[in-house]
């Protein structure tokens, strides 16, 4: 069995999204070689990472909090252009003058000045090296055949804190682009059908790249019970179930 190296979960309900009446925001903290991460799930495909002093919103969408209560954002990363994940709204509420947004091109009309990462552009801002990675449907499609997200469109993101690798994997299927991922400490793998991925897919996913702590989010009404028992015998991968619907 793997060792989960320096992955240490404490669950926190410690952040309020203030007046939107939602309970308190949950945070997974993580030891890395450079100090705490934490990891705060708001919702759907919407998180927030505290390293340090600095604030890394990913998808902000103001359906699942309220934006005016959270910490101002160092960087935003967007996914794609869908509304549940980009919300331009949310992203003015925690953009300050020195905040960076990056974002496949697609973006860029709803957020002026917005960095743009195209699949495998590679940066290194704020400490953090980031890579994008394709985001794609292969399977899952509109009745007119066209793939509900087209590759080359759509980024996940491969964030490096402090040595660990994390995956926010965005809006796609088990591409082989995502299987052939290594060294991945935490993945985050959507499981919304009929637009991402099958629980057959992510624990494909899951089995091929071996993250040490997988969560599944965006995962709609997706049953994760199935996901766990998927993956009861494989040694080395924790999954941890959090309120991502």
């Amino acid at each position: 069995m793997r060792t989960l190296l320096c992955l240490v979960p404490v669950l926190v309900l410690a952040l309020s999204v203030g007046a939107s009446g939602q309970a308190p925001i949950q945070t997974d903290t993580f030891k890395t070689s450079a100090g705490d991460l934490q990891v705060s799930f708001i919702g759907h495909g919407t998180l927030m990472f505290r390293f340090g002093k600095l604030i890394v919103h990913v998808d902000p969408v103001s359906q699942y909090a309220d934006y005016a209560n959270l910490p101002k954002a160092g960087l935003v990363l967007v996914t794609h252009e869908h509304s549940d994940h980009l919300d331009a709204k949310a992203i003015q509420a925690i953009k300050t003058a020195a905040t960076i947004v990056i974002g496949p091109a697609k973006c860029a009309t709803q957020v002026p000045g917005i960095t743009v990462m195209k699949n495998g552009d590679r940066l290194t801002l704020e400490g953090l090296t980031i890579e994008a990675v394709p985001a794609y449907n292969i399977v899952h499609t509109r009745p007119d055949g066209a793939p509900y997200h087209p590759k080359g469109e759509g980024n996940g993101y491969v964030i490096t804190f402090g040595g660990k690798r994390v995956l926010v994997a965005g809006d796609t299927e088990a591409v082989p682009e995502i299987t052939a991922l290594k060294s991945i400490d935490i993945a985050f793998l959507p499981m919304n059908l009929p637009f991402t991925m099958t629980p057959e897919m992510v624990a494909t996913a899951a089995k091929a790249m071996a993250p040490k702590v997988l969560y599944p989010y965006h995962y709609g009404n997706t049953d994760t019970a199935q996901l766990v028992a998927l993956l009861k015998d494989t040694p080395g991968i924790e999954v941890r179930i959090r309120n991502l619907k």
